[in-house]
């Protein structure tokens, strides 16, 4: 049974069920992100937790609906194998701030989007579902017999006819499985300093990480978050709008110990795949990551079975290639989706929406 209750403050906010389970939907794109990132780096994971928090309620709010809030993968990757240090990584999500704010605020973003393509963009959004299918083997592969195990229990879920709160029983079986390994965490507010894991690092790295993040971002986060908005949702949200958001958040995030963050079309497709509808979906799931931030433990997070995120991955995913490929009706719109995919797959999500941005300008002319 579904409670759920309408704010009258908000057009459309709504609490529930299903908005709870599209919530978790996607916190498990950036779970597994984040506890790589805390283990392999000096930052704080308590103060990245308040920044979820905080900016999935605002932009919930703001927006109306559930807007994705996830880490900028690339250069969270890239600090994740060591190429970026944390304050290299701060200095790289202060300059993609003050560049997505910029060319938020002059339209930019929308005069490139109606250059680039509808077939582009799809191809972005298909880059990231294998992205994403290709994290869940990575996390499926380090405990193969857990993993089988997770998509039993969302198969018998899900023919149980409960597919929605499939995320829940799995979250909360991880949970209860890295609680029994590392114990009952304490808690502790997380302080209120600047930079609390260190100062911004301006150098060489930190650009050419920026430069990396900025082609991933404006072609996923930006132009292609806005078309799933409409897709799903019948939305209408301008890329331009979606830059600046992304642009602020990096801006006030990261001086109080957050990371880099934008939106995304994959948490977003996450958030419907698991009943989201409304923003009180951010509302829940900021709450939630608030909470984590009073037990951000490394050791509570090192236990949980990251092969179970792996599994609703799969789920992200599908859904997320299946909203690429339904509108797509010709055969070169077809082969132009797929060639961007697997570049972005193979290389860099960032060349391949160049390089299909450049083969979509070359097939408009041939015509």
């Amino acid at each position: 049974m579904s409670y759920s209750f309408r704010s009258d403050a908000a057009d459309g906010l709504e609490f529930s069920t299903s908005e709870l389970t599209g919530a978790l939907g996607d916190s498990v794109t950036v779970l597994p992100l984040l506890v790589a990132l805390a283990a392999t780096t000096s930052v704080s994971l308590p103060h990245v937790f308040v920044g979820f928090g905080v900016f999935q309620i605002v932009w919930g709010l703001y927006y109306g609906m559930p807007l994705s809030v996830e880490p900028m993968k690339a250069l969270v990757g890239l600090a994740i194998v060591g190429s970026l240090s944390y304050p290299e990584l701060a200095a790289a999500g202060l300059l993609a701030g003050a560049v997505l704010l910029t060319v938020g605020q002059f339209g930019l973003v929308g005069r490139l989007q109606r250059v680039v393509g509808e077939p582009v963009v799809r191809g972005i959004q298909f880059a990231v579902a294998l992205l994403l299918l290709e994290a869940a083997v990575g996390l499926a592969a380090d405990a193969p017999v857990v993993a089988v195990g997770g998509f039993a229990v969302v198969g018998a879920v899900v023919v149980a006819g409960y597919r929605q709160t499939s995320v829940l029983v799995v979250l909360g079986i991880g949970a209860g499985a890295a609680v029994a390994t590392a114990g009952v965490p304490t808690l502790q507010v997380p302080e209120l300093a600047a930079f609390p894991a260190g100062t911004p690092a301006f150098s060489g790295a930190a650009v050419e990480g920026t430069v990396a993040q900025l082609g991933m971002t404006i072609g996923n986060a930006a132009i292609a978050t806005a078309l799933l908005c409409g897709d799903l949702y019948d939305r209408d949200v301008s890329a331009d709008a979606l830059s600046k958001s992304m642009g602020v958040t990096c801006l006030a995030a990261v001086p109080f110990g957050g990371i880099p963050m934008c939106h995304g079309s994959g948490g977003l497709a996450g958030k419907y795949a698991f009943g989201a509808r409304t923003g009180g979906a951010n509302v829940l799931l900021g709450l939630g990551y608030l909470a984590l931030a009073l037990v951000a433990a490394g050791a509570m997070l090192s236990a949980f079975p990251m092969a179970l995120l792996g599994v609703l991955l799969v789920v992200v995913a599908f859904e997320l290639g299946r909203a690429a490929f339904a509108p797509v009706s010709d055969r070169r719109s077809l082969a132009l989706v797929v060639g961007v995919g697997v570049l972005g797959l193979t290389i860099n999500v960032g060349v391949a929406f160049a390089v299909g941005a450049a083969a979509f300008v070359l097939l408009e002319r041939v015509d």
